[in-house]
């Protein structure tokens, strides 16, 4: 059982390293089974497991003697409450949103996230503070982080909210860009978040989480 839900874990991840992080297209081969074991912390027995469920889904073919591709298939497929970043609220809304969802989401990644999954938030979270520091956009890599702490809660209904959570997050980085107080407190909270839950303090993980959207919030004037 234990196996099952790594390995479906990993689908996930597969996922969305496709279709949120467009790391590949169609028609793109999937790098090699060891190197990708290796970026997802996994064995090679549960990553061709999780292979097997995405090509049973139709987002991944295997081609006998070339490699694993992904099929067009895997970017018609949208999540049941996908219609909901249609919905225009303002900042203000959003964030109250993040703040209600997010802390415990941290709590519980910390609590039930993979070794793998734990690993990519930390991943993901060095990536955005090399971008603030080279002034790159870092809007997909801050989808990412959060997706990645979304997903580590193993609730359905969590990632679902998603592309909610996304609207705000990239608000808070379109708004940050004329407050310099703002990304330096991304960069601080972030590691503090990334700490407490590479120590898998749920409480830490939690309250950590809090004072990042609080201070955006006030920061970016939208309390």
């Amino acid at each position: 059982m234990k196996n099952k839900m790594l390995s479906e874990s990993i689908a996930d991840t597969l996922l969305s390293m496709i279709t949120i992080e467009k790391r590949f297209s169609a028609g793109d081969k999937l790098p090699n089974e060891n190197e990708l074991s290796a970026e997802l912390n996994v064995s090679r027995t549960t990553l061709r497991e999780a292979i097997r469920i995405l090509v049973a889904y139709d987002v991944l073919e295997i081609q006998r003697g070339r490699g694993t591709f992904v099929t067009q298939a895997a970017f018609g497929q949208k999540p049941p409450l996908g219609q909901l970043s249609g919905i225009k609220v303002n900042a203000k809304d959003l964030y109250e949103m993040r703040l209600i969802f997010e802390p415990e989401a941290a709590y519980l990644a910390a609590v039930r996230g993979t070794d793998a999954e734990i690993k990519r938030i930390l991943q993901f979270g060095e990536r955005i503070e090399r971008e603030i520091k080279s002034g790159q956009d870092r809007t997909d890599n801050e989808h990412s982080f959060h997706r990645v702490i979304a997903q580590a809660v193993h609730n359905e209904f969590m990632n679902q909210l998603m592309p909610i959570l996304y609207q705000a997050i990239a608000k808070g980085v379109t708004l940050s860009a004329m407050s310099p107080k703002a990304i330096s407190d991304t960069v601080s909270d972030h590691r503090m978040i990334m700490e407490f839950l590479e120590q898998r303090n749920a409480e830490g993980a939690k309250n950590a989480m809090k004072i990042h959207i609080m201070h955006a919030m006030r920061e970016l004037g939208i309390e």
